[in-house]
């Protein structure tokens, strides 16, 4: 068996890095109309929400959050997650 000797040539190029934007740029994105909505389990949410009483354990269940992170409204639905965004005026963000 004959033995690979060619080099390869490493790229000097590397990939394009999206800027990071700082929370106060974050919070003033959209002019406090923009959101996203955040699927939670139902522990993550009693961490997030420590007031909630008697939730049951085992739901997924969906919040409402501002552009900067803040929480708006958590539901136990994406569509009523949804129908809270537009009864404030706010745009969905998709967040990956």
């Amino acid at each position: 068996m004959k033995e690979n000797t060619t080099k390869r040539r490493r790229s000097t190029r590397s990939a394009p890095v999206a800027p990071i934007m700082s929370e106060i740029e974050l919070a003033r994105l959209g002019g406090g109309q923009v959101a996203y909505i955040k699927t939670l389990s139902s522990d993550e949410a009693l961490q997030m929400f420590p007031a909630i009483e008697d939730l049951p354990r085992g739901i997924n269940l969906f919040a409402l959050h501002a552009a900067d992170g803040t929480p708006i409204a958590l539901t136990d639905t994406r569509q009523a997650a949804l129908s809270h965004a537009m009864d404030g005026e706010l745009q969905i963000a998709s967040v990956h």
